[in-house]
């Protein structure tokens, strides 16, 4: 017995077992980014519609909806194309439609998945005012256009002429000083009086426009020739039209939006209120605007703050502003914006909201001796009698006047902050104490002496 045998018997038995071991798993590793693995397909953004929901299952239907949806250039349409394009490329464009089944778009059709999908469904094939830019419906300028020389704009002056019927001579267009009266016909435009500059200019923008309206008859007006000296080319372009840089104005009604939102003008304010500054105003204060306008309103402290940001220093100003009706209700409103316009208007506007009644004796001063204190200022307010008047400082004149208070003594013996003095006398008119509130919480009976012994005649 050879002993080659047993060895390798016992070789191809290991090799049969080995082959017979099932594979190792794959070894887990982790990937270098923080995003969890998707466990599951991603949903599409847009639900699928079946055909049977649209109606699209048999022959007909499949037809009217391609004809419906994807219709071919009508001869028109081809007609309009070849103005803007060459015929290489009308061609080009005839043959990319005849390659194109539009029953494949019909029942082949998908939406986009792409990353460089848009985030709306668009076609293409209307132009959105809002969404997408304004169409270069004009060729570019001509590179080799130059100056016209003598004989090349008589010769264009003559063809534009030509244009109108003749026989019918122009006048003598009229200038802005034909509309001012026969005294500052003479004088220089700079020394016309403001309401006659401004009337001089109505009445000549409504004769311009006149004369415009007039260019349907056919006939040359006055308007015709200012447009052909203004607007006409003087380059040997034959007048090409291009393209403007500035941007499109919004229509007066935007397309999608038109109807969807009231108009802020309420009928009941007179005209007074357009711009529809007071509406909020109104709700929270239950006036009228008629009653707002008639307000003294005054911006009593501007300062300009500066603010370190990682920007760098940011420049606002902070206002302070008074509002009052003269018989006893003041308010005081305080604002910042970068934009001082921004920052007064609001800084009126919180103070015509934060009015509130001052307590006057005899509607004319202080009930006693007053004081009010912020940081460092201290305001102290004495009552005078009649005729007395308003012998303080500016601010606090302008305060108490708003206020209705016509006789006060005070004085500042400490700082003279322009805010915290303004602060200060708000603080001392609403502390004041009332003669009335004290007799009640008392139970006693409140009686004016001087009224009494002078029989009310104490003015």
């Amino acid at each position: 017995m050879s002993v080659a045998r047993p060895l390798a018997r016992s070789l191809f038995s290991r090799r049969l077992v080995a082959l017979s071991t099932p594979p190792a798993q794959p070894c887990h590793h982790h990937s270098f980014h923080t995003s969890p693995p998707l466990a599951v397909r991603r949903r599409p953004r847009f639900k699928n519609i079946r055909a049977a929901d649209m109606g699209l299952v048999t022959e007909e239907k499949v037809e009217q909806f391609a004809q419906q949806n994807f219709p071919r250039f009508t001869p028109e349409e081809v007609a309009e194309l070849s103005k803007r394009f060459s015929p290489e490329q009308i061609t080009a464009l005839e043959a990319g439609e005849a390659s194109i089944d539009p029953k494949d778009l019909t029942v082949q059709g998908r939406l986009r998945v792409d990353p460089y999908i848009l985030p709306y469904i668009e076609d293409f094939a209307d132009i959105q005012p809002i969404v997408d830019k304004r169409p270069k419906n004009k060729a570019p300028p001509d590179p080799t256009a130059r100056f016209m020389d003598l004989d090349e704009f008589t010769a264009d002056l003559v063809e534009w002429a030509d244009k109108f019927k003749t026989g019918d001579p122009t006048g003598t267009m009229k200038r802005l000083g034909d509309f001012v009266p026969e005294k500052w016909r003479h004088a220089d435009e700079k020394n016309w009086p403001a309401g006659v500059r401004d009337k001089a200019k109505k009445d000549f923008l409504r004769y311009v426009e006149t004369e415009s309206s007039n260019t349907s008859s056919g006939v040359l007006t006055d308007a015709d020739v200012l447009e052909y000296i203004l607007e006409r080319s003087s380059m040997t372009d034959k007048n090409r039209q291009s393209n403007s840089l500035l941007a499109p104005a919004l229509p007066n009604k935007v397309p999608g939006v038109a109807g969807l939102y009231k108009n802020a003008i309420d009928p009941a304010d007179e005209g007074l209120d357009d711009s529809g500054i007071y509406q909020d105003l109104k709700k929270r204060t239950g006036m009228t605007v008629r009653q707002i306008l008639s307000l003294r309103v005054k911006v009593i402290v501007r300062r300009y703050v500066v603010n370190q940001t990682r920007l760098g220093k940011v420049r606002s100003a902070s206002i302070m502003a008074f509002a009052g009706n003269e018989n006893g209700w003041l308010g005081i409103g305080m604002a910042k914006s970068t934009e001082s316009p921004l920052a007064m208007e609001k800084a009126k506007l919180l103070a015509i909201a934060d009015m509130k009644p001052i307590p006057r004796y005899e509607n004319r001063t202080v009930y006693g001796n007053t004081e009010g204190k912020v940081g460092a200022t201290v305001v102290q307010l004495f009552p005078r009698p009649p005729g007395f008047g308003l012998r303080v400082p500016f601010r606090i004149f302008e305060l108490c006047r708003a206020a209705g208070i016509r006789d006060l003594a005070a004085k500042m013996p400490r700082a003279r902050s322009p805010m915290n003095s303004v602060k200060a006398l708000h603080q001392a008119l609403m502390s004041q104490k009332d003669p009335e509130k004290i007799a009640k919480g008392r139970g006693r009976k409140l009686v004016d002496v001087r009224k009494v012994y002078y029989g009310g005649a104490v003015y």
